[in-house]
């Protein structure tokens, strides 16, 4: 039976809209959603925590396959500090993602990049590295005060 096409890729008017397709996907569970927000004209470059640095949609593609295999992630993402000019918006957030019932949650300090690309804005960067969340109340405590 020959492979269906790929859905169509958003054009996303905005880093944010990007951000919250890309954070949604995580959340379904979605690869496929997940690889859509990623810009496929640069090599992007992703670090999950703990992990070794992906270069390139592929090696990027099969590590979220991987990631989601067992389905949806209960994660979210709270916007500690943003830096936008008008071809790139830099995101620092928290990502909170949650355990088992009772075993808390585990927190995530992340950067993520976007460039605007003639496709709308992408994503080209993914960095995170454990957090607590100690960690997490003190990125978004500072980010109050700087803005």
């Amino acid at each position: 039976m020959p492979r269906s096409p790929a859905p169509p890729r958003a054009a996303f008017a905005s880093a944010e809209a990007a951000e919250a397709a890309f954070y949604e996907a995580l959340q379904a569970g979605d690869a496929q959603a997940v690889m859509r927000v990623w810009a496929d004209d640069e090599e992007p470059v992703c670090v999950h925590p703990g992990g070794s640095r992906l270069v390139g949609l592929a090696a990027i593609a099969e590590s979220y396959e991987q990631l989601l295999a067992a389905g949806g992630m209960s994660i979210v993402a709270e916007s500690a500090l943003r830096s936008v000019t008008p071809g790139c918006s830099v995101h620092s957030v928290v990502e909170r993602l949650g355990l088992a019932p009772g075993a808390g949650a585990v927190c995530v300090l992340a950067t993520n990049v976007y460039l605007r690309t003639p496709q709308g804005w992408r994503l080209v960067l993914h960095h995170a590295s454990p957090g607590t969340l100690e960690d997490a109340d003190a990125w978004l405590a500072q980010s109050e005060r700087l803005h």
